[in-house]
Formats: C-alpha cells, sequence, structure tokens
C-alpha cells in the first residue's frame, strides 16, 4: 500500500501549518516542512514547538530564504526531500505540497489512487517546442546566467541579460538532457527519487547549470525526472488541482467550492483561502473519513473559465483576419452560423453536392473541417489559428473561387463582425435552433462543464444559465445589424428558407429549395 511522504513548502500561517502537518500524518503518512528562512522566528518556533510530538513530522535541516522564480525554491525543495528520504524508509511516493494546499480526496482514495498506477506524476514538456510558457522570455531563462530577480531588480535582471547576449556568453544547455518544464506540484516515487538524488550527487555540473536559470522549479524536477524514467512511467499531469485568471493568477477556493473541488480527477487542491476555515474543517475531515466515493467530472477549469467570462463582451485579442492582405471587394464570404454544428454541417455536405460554391465547415474548431492540402498551415488547429490570413487566402486560391462558405460558431462574434466589415461582401445565414434539455446536458458535457460524474443538483443549477446564454449569443448576434443577414429555423416554412438560402448563395429558387429540404438537416 502506498505510503506518502509529503514536502511542504510554506512561509505563513504557522498555526495552519501545524494543523495540516497534524492531518496529514494522522493516516500514517509523513511530512517534512521546509518553512521560509524569512518568516519571523517566532513563526518558526511555535511550528517546532507544537510539532515537537508528532512522530510522522520532520524538518528540513537547511532553511532558505525563498525567492520567486529563484534556485532558493529548488534548494529548499532539495533539503527537504533528501531529509524525507533519509528519515521516512516506508515511504513510497513524495507529494509536494504548499501551506495553501488541501486534499480534496480522502487518504483511502489517494492510496488506491496511487497503488493503481506505478507512474510518477509530474508535468514535463519539452521546453522548447511546447507552448507551456505563455508569456515572457523563454529560451533567455536558459542560455544566459541569471543572478537577479526580475520581480525585485527588473533593471539589473534585463541589463545583465542585454550584456550577456551582446558579448555572446549564451552557454550550452548540459551534456545529454532534454530540457523540460511543467509545475512544481508533483508526485514521484521512491526509486524516482533515488535515481534523481544520486543524479544530482554525480553530476555537480546540473546544480551549477540550473543555479543559475530562472524558474528553475518549472525545469529542474521536470527535467531530471525525465532523463531517469522511461516516459511510458510519467504521467504529463500534476495531482494537484490549480486553476488560472486571465490575469495568470491563481484561483482561489472559499467555502463554498467543497462540492466542487471534491469532483476534480486530483488528489489535492491549491489555493485553498485562509480565510475558508469551513472549507479547511471539511477537507481535513474528508483526508481521515473511510469509505467515501467520489463522482469524477472533472468540470472544474473549464466552469470557472465559461462563469467568469460570462459577460465579457466586445473584446478582441487577436489581430483581425483581414488586416493588412487578405481578400478583395471581387470576394463574396458567406458565412453559416450556428450553434448546433451538425445542422450546419449537414447543409455544408448540400451545397457541395448540389452546387459548384466550396464549402468548409468550421475550420478554427475542428481538426476535419472539410479543407483541401493546404500543407502545413492547415495542419493543427493552432497553426490555422496562428496564420487565419494566410489560410482564408490559401483556400479561395486553392479553389479558384472568388465564393467560399464557412462555417462559424455564434460565440464568434468579434470574427463575424471583422468578416463584415471589411472588403469582401460579407453575407451570414443565421441557423437558429431551439435547445431542449437533452442538448443542453449534451452541450455542457461537450464543452466540459459538466462530466459523467457531476450530479443533477449541479446541472439543474447550471440549465438556465446555459440557456439564457445560447439566446443571448443569438440575440447579440441579430443586435449587431448585419446588412446582409438571414435566418432559417426549423419553425419556418420550406419557402421561406429557402428564399434565406438563396439570397445567401445566389443560387436559383430550385437549388435553394432543394437545400432548404436536405434530408434531416434541423433534426438532433
Amino acid at each position: 500500500m502506498a505510503s506518502i511522504a509529503f514536502i511542504l513548502l510554506t512561509h505563513k500561517d504557522p498555526q495552519g501549518v501545524v494543523d495540516q502537518a497534524r492531518r496529514l500524518t494522522a493516516s500514517g503518512d509523513h511530512m517534512v516542512i521546509h518553512y521560509d528562512r524569512s518568516a519571523p522566528p517566532e513563526d518558526y518556533r511555535l511550528i517546532r514547538q507544537s510539532l515537537a510530538d508528532a512522530p510522522g513530522v520532520a524538518f528540513a535541516p537547511r532553511r532558505y530564504r525563498c525567492g520567486w522564480g529563484e534556485w532558493s525554491l529548488v534548494a529548499a525543495t532539495l533539503s527537504a526531500l533528501r531529509e524525507a528520504e533519509r528519515r521516512f524508509p516506508l515511504a513510497t511516493h513524495f507529494y509536494m505540497l504548499s501551506g495553501d494546499c488541501m486534499p480534496i480526496k480522502s487518504a483511502e482514495y489517494a492510496r488506491a489512487f496511487l497503488d493503481r498506477d506505478d507512474c510518477d506524476y509530474i508535468e514535463s514538456f519539452d521546453f522548447f517546442d511546447s507552448d507551456w510558457i505563455k508569456t515572457g522570455i523563454k529560451e533567455e531563462r536558459m542560455v544566459y546566467r541569471h543572478w537577479f530577480n526580475e520581480r525585485n531588480n527588473k533593471r539589473l535582471f534585463y541589463a545583465s541579460m542585454k550584456a550577456q547576449r551582446w558579448l555572446g556568453l549564451d552557454r550550452k544547455l548540459p551534456k545529454g538532457l532534454q530540457i523540460m518544464i511543467g509545475s512544481q506540484w508533483w508526485c514521484l516515487r521512491r526509486h524516482t527519487v533515488e535515481a534523481v538524488l544520486t543524479l544530482i550527487d554525480e553530476r555537480p555540473d546540473l546544480l551549477r547549470f540550473f543555479r543559475t536559470t530562472w524558474i528553475p522549479d518549472e525545469t529542474f524536477f521536470q527535467t531530471l525526472v525525465a532523463h531517469v524514467v522511461p516516459k511510458d512511467q510519467i504521467r504529463r499531469r500534476s495531482p494537484t488541482c490549480l486553476m488560472f485568471t486571465d490575469y495568470g493568477m491563481p484561483v482561489t477556493f472559499y467555502n463554498d467550492h467543497y462540492d466542487l473541488l471534491i469532483r476534480q480527477d486530483y488528489l489535492f487542491a491549491r489555493k485553498i483561502s485562509a480565510e475558508a476555515q469551513e472549507l479547511r474543517a471539511r477537507l481535513g475531515a474528508l483526508w481521515l473519513a473511510e469509505g467515501v466515493s467520489f463522482a469524477v467530472s472533472n468540470e472544474a477549469p473549464r466552469l470557472f473559465r465559461f462563469l467568469t467570462g460570462r459577460g465579457r463582451v466586445g473584446r478582441r485579442f487577436a489581430p483581425r483576419f483581414w488586416e493588412g492582405q487578405g481578400v478583395s471587394r471581387d470576394h463574396v464570404i458567406c458565412l453559416i452560423v450556428a450553434k448546433k454544428w451538425h445542422v450546419a454541417k449537414r447543409l455544408t455536405a448540400a451545397i457541395r453536392a448540389l452546387t459548384d460554391i466550396p464549402a468548409v465547415d468550421y475550420v478554427f474548431n475542428e481538426r476535419d473541417a472539410g479543407l483541401p492540402d493546404l500543407g502545413g498551415i492547415a495542419s493543427t488547429l493552432s497553426k490555422r489559428e496562428r496564420h487565419r490570413r494566410a489560410l482564408v487566402r490559401l483556400l479561395l486560391d486553392d479553389f479558384g473561387t472568388r465564393q467560399l462558405v464557412l462555417c462559424l460558431d455564434p460565440s464568434a462574434l468579434a470574427l463575424i463582425a471583422d468578416f463584415a466589415g471589411n472588403k469582401a461582401s460579407t453575407r451570414i445565414l443565421f441557423i437558429d435552433s431551439d435547445f431542449d434539455e437533452p442538448y443542453l446536458r449534451g452541450h455542457m458535457r461537450r464543452t466540459g462543464l459538466a462530466g459523467e460524474g457531476t450530479p443533477d443538483a449541479v446541472i439543474a443549477q447550471l440549465l438556465p444559465i446555459v440557456e439564457s446564454d445560447l439566446a443571448h449569443e443569438a440575440e447579440r448576434l441579430r443586435d449587431m445589424d448585419f446588412a446582409q443577414f438571414g435566418t432559417i429555423a426549423p419553425g419556418r416554412s420550406t419557402a421561406a428558407n429557402a428564399e434565406a438560402i438563396a439570397r445567401f448563395l445566389d443560387v436559383s429558387p430550385a437549388v435553394a429549395h432543394d437545400l432548404a429540404q436536405t434530408p434531416h438537416l434541423f433534426t438532433d
């Protein structure tokens, strides 16, 4: 059976540290605490005195003054990790925690989870090829030496880097290593920890290198674990649930998040508010509970983005399709806007079958969207998004036509407005649909707002919100008052739908009538 040694890095709330240590070791597990040396000495004395009688608790033999982005965080982790490996020989797993972490499963569940799969849980993605780093410097983190903290001394941080670049002092990476990156919150098996510590002892050049990299807590263990452990024994995910806002700040959880947290496919969560004492008490009791079953739905990240994004209308973060170069006034762009993608795709299939007008599906949402072979530019959704101007122009050129049909989701109002406001003649055909409860439930699962294990009570609370949002999307689309805007709907007559399609595609009434009568066009 799995036995966990927790590595706790913390710098505040001494009584919370004591409570957390007693709580997590009461299940028979262990903990080594590194309490930041910058914290008040009396806080550390309180922790040591309060836990003096706790046999499953030990302390890092050396304490560091830790700074965000600095080597000190890795040094503190290594100090605690070596002590845990030495003091607790029966520990099978070593789990990184912060003082803001709390369990969201029982110890019984956590042990079964770790026993089920003989692997390490650590985010580990290629540093140079992945897009894990969203903003800021990237290669410079590794190839230049960083002696100053960017947060505390921005001027010297960038001046030092600029001087190294000017003098050509970029350095080589450690021999034989593929640099990896990921979250610092991991859970490693004992033999993995032993292999990593042995590698460090055998290769002092590794410490010399990483000591002057920037934000090494995101690369040091991620790189070394990937070096000593076969790929099929690494699960590239953290066992700790952590989410971030649009501004890159960690989401903080409060008392009313209990039911949401325990449904997530993680063992712990970060960050739990220090003021959320009720939540902390309930989660602490949960860790010691037995016989508890968990309905895992894992919808928290998407649900958070959905709820916090409601009402954010009219913000545009990306360059327009047509800025600079692209289509001309001779081109006609026909946009089928539909929330029910399968209905739009039935119509595009009929357009391809009954006319010579090229029609593609949701090219920015689905890999297979009826595209011709455009080479690497269309190979991934991210490339299509990055090179969207070139993609639209290539489609027109490849088809050798002045007219093109595209599908867009009604939530993409900024893109629809961009099409309508530029040189090309843009026509919009909105497929107005009814959304019954089975569709709304399916939509919530497809978009990650709910999972198979989400309780019906939670879904019932979300149903009117989701339904209202879909109706609001359609209303906002109509309110934009586009010049060439038409609508088809299942409740309208075939003649009315055919008339709208004829104007949309500029086809004969007979062809439009056939398109309007596409078999099962509106059925779910």
